[in-house]
């Protein structure tokens, strides 16, 4: 992915990226993801979460050591909001970041970090200023592997097996005065930022999923003979190819709509959302039918069906649950209208 330029789609090509758009990006994730959801994750948490949000807010020379290196597919970066017990609410970050002169120091355990294992720098978020709840948290870059920073378990998982997901645990971690992203107290806005551009990467994956159980479920109809006939001859083998590919289909134009705002450099949160939660929806129900047409060969291991099922369902979870989505979209749409 490194060699043909996937791993830092939107990132200028004078900084070693590829200096494509987000429609780019997203046709790009969808295509990897329909092949294997576990490299798309690995490469959405590279361009979203830990490149995005540094392109964006880094200055010269922080793009310089942590943007440019990162470009080729040798390294891969992570993302580090979520702590153990903050879930959805992302302005409770109980990990600290001490100013202690030329240094910041670091206390605090981070979860569910994709590419937590093989990344060599991450951007942490940490409270600053606890009077000041989620006004009062930073954005830090942060080397790995560094003193200070241990690594948890590595977590066994339902689907998305083939990327590493653990916890960061920061213990007096030391890192340079410089090392803070943007200004002190705008880690909130830089995530919530982050988080906007990240939902079109695995709306993205969701579509792959969804476009893969659909590819999966139409090939063995194809070729399955029941009563004489291939079983796409029947109603109600017909009736959920066409459901699925409703639903990907809508999916599809609502993602490529999100990227084409970002893009365009229009407010896309609620579209994000909307691509996130109809895709993710669709890979959940693509996968489901498409076991119900392979029948018992769905559920075994020698078809990818059963991979793309387990696969599916961290789509609804991770950057933002599908309840979280539907608060962000109706926050948006009551202040459309005015409320």
């Amino acid at each position: 992915m490194g060699k043909l330029g996937l791993m830092a789609i939107d990132v200028p090509e004078e900084l070693g990226g590829s200096g494509l758009d987000y429609l780019a990006y997203s046709v790009a994730m969808e295509e990897i993801s329909r092949g294997c959801a576990s490299a798309g994750v690995i490469m959405s948490v590279n361009n979203s979460l830990y490149l995005g949000p540094i392109n964006k807010f880094g200055n010269a020379k922080q793009k310089e050591q942590f943007v440019t290196p990162f470009t080729d597919g040798s390294r891969v970066g992570c993302f580090a909001l979520s702590e153990p017990g903050n879930g959805s609410d992302a302005g409770a970050a109980s990990t600290t970041a001490k100013d202690k002169g030329g240094q910041w120091v670091l206390n605090g355990t981070k979860s569910w970090i994709t590419n937590g294992y093989e990344s060599e720098a991450t951007v942490v978020f940490a409270t600053t200023d606890k009077a000041k709840k989620h006004k009062g948290i930073s954005a830090f870059l942060v080397p790995k592997p560094i003193e200070g920073l241990a690594l948890g378990k590595k977590e066994d998982k339902l689907g998305i097996r083939a990327s590493s997901t653990c916890n960061l645990v920061f213990e007096d971690c030391q890192i340079p005065k410089e090392n803070i992203l943007g200004e002190p107290g705008m880690g909130f806005k830089i995530a919530m930022m982050t988080l906007d551009a990240g939902r079109i990467g695995i709306a993205s994956q969701a579509l792959g999923i969804a476009q893969a159980s659909l590819d999966c479920a139409v090939d063995y109809a194809s070729k399955r003979i029941a009563f004489g006939a291939p079983i796409t001859k029947l109603q109600s083998i017909q009736n959920k190819l066409a459901e699925m590919a409703l639903r990907i289909e809508s999916a599809r134009l609502l993602t490529w709509r999100a990227a084409a705002l970002k893009d365009e450099g229009k407010n896309y949160t609620k579209a994000a959302a909307m691509a996130k939660l109809a895709a993710s929806e669709a890979a959940t129900y693509a996968s489901h039918q498409c076991i119900q047409v392979l029948g018992g060969m769905g559920y075994v291991s020698d078809m990818p069906a059963e991979r793309h099922y387990r696969d599916a369902r961290i789509t609804e979870i991770y950057e933002g649950t599908s309840e979280i989505q539907r608060l962000v979209i109706a926050g948006n749409l009551l202040k459309e209208y005015g409320l």
